[in-house]
């Protein structure tokens, strides 16, 4: 049954994909770093477009090290919640928490890491917590995209059995038997929490008066992804070590984390506008009421 629902639709090893972007012998470079790094210097290059505008809240310095602190708060979050979230065994082993290369980052985990990061500098520099989260949620949405695009490329995250047209047999999703043809759930996430967001929190930016009103836009991310997330894992096929739980036969780990994100998105929007103050820009460019 699963050979003839895969008959017809795209094979994965067909598309000519492969986890390896350069490999030099000595040297291997795979896409999934190359999201992470692609991801980190678009975001610090949009970000800087963002604070040149008027009634920013930091200045390019604070860009820059910004960048630098968040980096770590996504690597080391982002490896830490997912140790903690999905594979908590591997405390047993710490070696293996180590072995970035084998894969294993949560998102969650790197939010809060970078929301540790974004406190810290506004803690030492006396910024507006609050009114900097803002524009980083502006940015985030681009590293989500190109993150979820090297989990499709890995073959990797799919999604569940289905027989929609555009549906990819991907190699390795059953231990016996033939592979059935899958939701690709990768792309579903790249474009409803990456390219979507980032296109509904740019229009707000740059068309509206979202940003003077403090936890508006990153009150709309986080309700924003947390809700995309919610709906498109019910598509997408539960982490094997949840496999007969909670966390795979009612709702996922993922869908869990996002409850509290949704939450608190709405919360910070529906009292943004009651945050608003007239806005004294850090560097350069007139007061805004």
């Amino acid at each position: 049954m699963l050979a003839d629902a895969a008959a017809g639709h795209i094979r994965f090893e067909d598309l000519g994909l492969s986890p390896v972007a350069l490999d030099l012998g000595f040297f291997t470079l795979k896409w999934y770093s190359l999201a992470y790094i692609s991801g980190i210097l678009l975001g610090w290059w949009y970000l800087m477009k963002l604070v040149d505008q008027p009634g920013a809240p930091m200045g390019r310095r604070h860009v820059d090290d910004l960048a630098f602190y968040a980096t770590i708060g996504i690597i080391l979050g982002g490896r830490i919640g997912y140790v903690l979230f999905y594979q908590p065994r591997m405390i047993l082993e710490p070696i293996s928490v180590l072995r970035l290369w084998d894969g294993g980052m949560s998102f969650h985990g790197g939010l809060i890491g970078v929301l540790l990061a974004i406190w810290w500098i506004c803690r030492r520099e006396k910024l507006s917590m609050l009114r900097v989260c803002d524009y980083v949620a502006c940015v985030a949405p681009i590293g989500q995209f190109f993150g979820r695009l090297a989990n499709f490329n890995n073959g990797e995250l799919w999604g569940k059995p289905t027989d929609v047209p555009w549906a990819i047999v991907f190699p390795r999703t059953v231990e016996f038997g033939a592979d059935p043809a899958r939701h690709p759930s990768q792309l579903y996430e790249a474009f409803g929490e990456g390219l979507l967001l980032f296109v509904l929190l740019s229009w707000l930016f740059w068309k509206t008066d979202s940003r003077y009103k403090p936890g508006f836009l990153v009150g709309t991310g986080l309700a924003f992804f947390g809700a995309a997330r919610l709906f498109i894992e019910f598509f997408r096929e539960p982490d094997r070590q949840f496999e007969g739980t909670f966390f795979a036969n009612v709702l996922h780990m993922g869908q869990i984390l996002c409850l509290p994100m949704i939450v608190v998105g709405l919360y910070l929007m529906w009292t943004a506008k009651g945050r608003r103050t007239r806005v004294e820009p850090i560097a350069g460019g007139p007061s805004i009421a």
